[in-house]
């Protein structure tokens, strides 16, 4: 048996971390991802994904991969620069490049590789990153692993970012960085305040939309499409693993960009490329998004159900018009309850608790999906009213 010699610091750690109501634990689903799961076996109402469009389980997908499964084998076997990068990897880069408006785009495995690749890759020690606070945790890990100063503004605050752009403007290079839509608060990043600072800061912008692709704008453009920004874009990270329905990531980015990342990203230049299978369904999936608008309809019909409900209630729904929909408790412990006393009733929600959120912000994270009905936003809001009002 291996043991490290701190071994006793850490039990006492993960006891003190369980006493306070912090303590994680994976869950076991059975079966396809869903509005209803089967999970450590029993069969619960899922708010609890970000499958937002409700593409994960699609027999479109499923035809897609099978039939690349077929043809390319399971494992690409190797780096996209060695033999790694196969036609479908191809394919889905060709046309994420004309989906996002972008000359390139880059895949990646996931979306924390892609984030701290982009990051890493682009930055040196005499330039500055500046993130706004409430950032993911992938972004704020890039800037980590980066040279680079890293400078930190309050969340949104754009005279807080005006202000650390000044105080950096005799530094070399300047990197702002933000998520497109916040994904434990659900709100939308104000992107077209951000690219004006941008451009008078002499700064580059880069926007995480894992959260917004495929579920904002006309078309599944994201924060981009939302804006109308249609000239001066930022370097865009997309993750297939929500709205998708599959599994990896991009950069979209001009061709300078791109090639940069292609030579220094080290996230991208020493690691596996994706199974083909996965870039085949992705390339299936991205037509759905283009084609079928009634997914994005109907999930904001039903982000207006459960809103109007809650406001009925007196819920405390955080300010949010995306799929995520957080309800603000508090305290650690209140929320690990009202998680609880939900699934009781059959009802899974996300418990998110510190470190993920700042402290006192425990709250529960209601995530929706186009393949939810209105019965199931009934069902939540009845037994909201039950476990939270009285």
């Amino acid at each position: 048996m291996s043991q490290l010699p701190w071994q006793s610091q850490l039990q006492q750690a993960l006891k003190e971390r369980q006493a306070a109501g912090l303590y994680r634990r994976s869950r076991l689903r059975d079966g396809e991802q869903g509005v209803e799961v089967v999970l450590d076996g029993r069969k619960l109402l899922s708010f609890s994904s970000n499958d937002y469009l409700g593409l994960a389980a699609h027999p479109t997908l499923k035809k897609a991969f099978t039939e690349a499964l077929d043809r390319e084998g399971v494992g690409s076997g190797a780096a996209h620069l060695l033999t790694g990068h196969s036609r479908y990897h191809h394919q889905l880069e060709e046309a994420l490049a004309e989906f996002t408006g972008q000359q390139r785009v880059l895949l990646f495995s996931t979306g924390y590789m892609a984030n701290i690749g982009v990051i890493d890759g682009l930055l040196g020690k005499t330039d500055v990153l500046v993130q706004d606070k409430l950032n993911h945790a992938s972004l704020l890990d890039g800037g980590r692993l980066s040279e680079a100063q890293q400078l930190r503004y309050p969340h949104a605050d754009m005279a807080l970012l005006h202000q650390r752009l000044y105080t950096a403007a005799n530094s070399r290079n300047k990197l702002i960085v933000s998520d497109g839509v916040f994904s434990m608060d659900g709100d939308i990043a104000p992107l077209p305040e951000i690219m004006d600072l941008a451009e008078q800061h002499k700064a580059g912008v880069l926007i995480d939309d894992a959260h917004g692709l495929g579920v904002l704008g006309q078309n599944g453009g994201g924060v981009i499409e939302h804006f109308e920004l249609t000239q001066q874009k930022p370097i865009l990270v997309g993750t297939f693993g929500k709205a998708f329905g599959t599994a990896g990531a991009f950069v979209a980015a001009d061709e300078v960009v791109i090639e940069t990342l292609v030579q220094q990203a080290r996230s991208f230049i020493y690691t596996t490329a994706q199974p083909p299978a996965i870039a085949a369904a992705t390339l299936a999936s991205l037509k759905l998004i283009k084609q079928e608008s009634w997914r994005r309809d109907k999930l904001q019909q039903l982000i207006k159900q459960l809103r109007d409900g809650a406001t009925q209630l007196g819920l405390p729904l955080m300010p949010s018009q995306t799929a995520i929909q957080p309800l603000l408790i508090g305290d650690d412990k209140k929320a690990l309850k009202l998680g609880q006393d939900l699934e009781r009733q059959g009802i899974l929600v996300g418990i998110i608790r510190p470190p993920t959120v700042p402290k006192n912000t425990a709250r529960l994270r209601i995530t929706l999906s186009a393949s939810h009905e209105a019965e199931h936003i009934n069902k939540l809001l009845d037994a909201l009213e039950l476990s939270y009002v009285h």
